[in-house]
């Protein structure tokens, strides 16, 4: 026996990613490449970037995600793009703050790709495993150990757990203790988080359609949703993808539908008292529809191909959790679905996951040093939402390592601070989700205008490198030169201006501007600019008038209960979520106008204005 041989599966990295949903994904990818040893840690390789609910990336307010991810120099954008089916742009008959970019994918191409880029990529170790204890020394993180009792000692630890935290799959009565799709759940690691970083867990719910036989549907029932001939794309480096080839359907329930979902409702486990996991308001199930809005005769549906190698089609819009002897009659009754199969019957998923309201904007946790979370365990829903966060937990681990300050996105440059913004300061009491409507500043937030938000910040944070940061300095230059030639160029008496002033189309400016070679997005933010200038120069001013507020710094250890002059409800939730500024306060539910007032006749002296 050779004694110098070590027996030990134990070994060190700079930071340890748990999950490799799409939130791990980003995160740990962002690590490597700024320059930390990760490991990526996924309870099954089987589930990397996998799509367990929709086969889609983008849509209402998600698109702009995607589009900020890409400007960062995240992987979703290019990966939507590489494995797209078909794609739309969204809300096109609205003003353009709400266009939204919406890509069918082929799912298991998805999941392919991902786990190809992380099993590429220099400085990222990727292995099977289910973390059963986050290690710790006087509040902070000195690693992980696993189910199997292998211990990676890490100075940093990204939690990006998805939905799989002693996560059970009900329908009707019968409960199994399994994550999304039946994969494995994660078992020990919710009584980590409470013993040995004292973090409370909540329990939320969410749930998803059946899949069906697409041989066995009557698509002439059925409404052809085609996707667009116009090329787009999520990423600057990706070649136009123009992918109408593949088509969703458009269907409806009826009153037959509702009658039998109404005399079976107890049935559910929902209204049957099964389910104790609070919902997403925005994503109810087929029961909750009908329970809501009684007066309607009918829902749309949209049914989805999952990818170009299976049958399998997703029924959106008709999630559902009753027993499978009463899931097959609800969705043969409706129009084109007489004689459906149905090959995976609708779940619904209740799992455990933290309040967002302990993290820091930066994801860092406030108590334990070196732990950061990102995605559905933060109480989000959605692919989008919970990219954006891996990719700010990672941007801000890999400073954390590198003693560096956090990077803190803000409300008036991208959805992305919204969110991070929303989920820290009001937390949240159901799953969030992203949408437009919360943002206050979103005429400036545009997803056409996404590259010149945030690419400069991308290339100073170190991701976006090469041809992605040469594609994003080209689509600037061209941005600077469209409207330059729109403000200069005469035309009919005028300028060119003056005509989109008057409601000149884009398109009509882009054969005007068609010598110079700029791109279709250039010309594009360039028109929306100019149109609708006024507003964008009123949002502007409320912006920099609250960006004075946001400048206004708050100590990180002050006792509001001793500052006196602000009421008791102030204090306590003030000492809960410690602001680190004026802005954040002023948006906290309970903190009223008075006691911002108080805060800074304390805090003035102190503050950087």
């Amino acid at each position: 026996m050779n004694d110098d041989i070590s027996y030990t599966a134990d070994y060190t990295a700079d930071a340890v990613v748990v999950g490799a949903g799409h939130a791990g994904i980003e995160a740990g990818l962002a690590l490597a490449r700024l320059g930390a040893k990760v490991t990526v840690l996924s309870i099954t390789l089987d589930n990397i970037g996998y799509l367990a609910c929709n086969p889609s990336i983008g849509g209402s307010a998600k698109g702009h995600l995607v589009r900020e991810i890409d400007a960062l120099g995240g992987e979703m954008g290019i990966a939507a793009d590489k494995c797209c089916v078909q794609m739309r742009m969204l809300n096109k008959s609205k003003g353009p703050a709400v266009h939204s970019l919406r890509a069918q994918v082929d799912k298991y191409a998805y999941h392919k790709y991902m786990k190809g880029v992380l099993e590429n990529t220099d400085n990222l170790t990727l292995r099977q495993g289910e973390v059963k204890r986050i290690l710790t020394e006087d509040d902070k993180v000195v690693g992980i150990e696993t189910v199997l009792g292998q211990k990676i000692t890490a100075r940093c630890v990204v939690l990006a757990c998805g939905v799989y935290l002693k996560s059970d799959i009900i329908i009707g009565n019968v409960i199994e203790h399994k994550g999304p799709v039946c994969f494995t759940r994660a078992n020990h690691l919710s009584e980590s988080l409470y013993n040995d970083c004292g973090i409370t867990l909540r329990r939320f719910k969410t749930g998803t359609p059946a899949r069906i036989n697409g041989d066995t549907v009557d698509f002439s029932a059925l409404e052809v949703q085609e996707g667009e001939d116009t090329p787009y794309s999520f990423s600057l480096v990706s070649k136009k993808v123009n992918k109408k080839g593949r088509v969703c359907y458009l269907g409806y329930t009826n009153e037959n539908t509702h009658k039998i979902i109404r005399d079976n409702l107890m049935l559910s486990p929902k209204y049957g008292g099964l389910i104790h996991g609070t919902g997403a308001r925005y994503c109810p199930s087929i029961e909750d529809k009908i329970v809501r809005f009684a007066d309607r005769e009918r829902h749309q549906f949209f049914l989805e191909p999952e990818g170009d190698g299976t049958k399998e089609m997703y029924v959106q819009g008709i999630s559902t959790s009753l027993p499978v002897s009463i899931q097959l009659p609800v969705y043969r009754s409706i129009k084109g679905f007489e004689n459906v199969e149905i090959m995976r019957d609708a779940y619904a998923i209740e799992y455990d996951c933290i309040n967002p309201a302990e993290l820091f904007p930066t994801l860092a946790h406030k108590r334990v040093e070196g732990l950061f979370f990102a995605g559905q365990i933060n109480g989000t829903s959605g692919y989008e939402e919970a990219a954006a966060q891996g990719l700010v937990a990672g941007i801000n681990a890999a400073r954390f390592l590198a003693g560096k300050n956090g990077i803190i996105f803000s409300r008036k440059n991208s959805y992305i601070g919204v969110m991070c913004d929303d989920l820290v300061t009001k937390g949240t009491e159901e799953p969030y989700r992203m949408l437009s409507a919360r943002s206050e500043h979103r005429l400036i937030l545009r997803q056409d205008n996404a590259e010149m938000r945030l690419g400069r910040l991308g290339a100073d944070i170190g991701l976006l490198t090469g041809k992605r940061k040469a594609a994003s300095v080209k689509l600037m230059r061209e941005c600077a030169k469209a409207s330059d030639l729109i403000a200069s160029l005469p035309y009919a008496g005028g300028k060119i201006a003056d005509a989109i002033r008057r409601d000149m189309p884009w398109e009509q400016v882009k054969d005007i501007l068609g010598e110079y070679g700029l791109s279709d997005m250039a010309i594009f933010g360039a028109v929306t600019a100019v149109r609708y200038s006024g507003y964008i120069e009123r949002e502007e001013r409320a912006v920099r008038e609250k960006m004075r507020l946001e400048s206004m710094s708050l100590p990180a250890n002050v006792d509001y209960f001793a500052l006196g002059g602000l009421r008791t409800e102030a204090c306590e939730r003030l000492n809960e979520i410690k602001p680190l500024s004026i802005g954040q306060a002023s948006r906290i539910s309970g903190v009223t106008s008075a006691d911002i007032t108080v805060l800074i006749m304390h805090f003035k002296d102190g503050a950087s204005e």
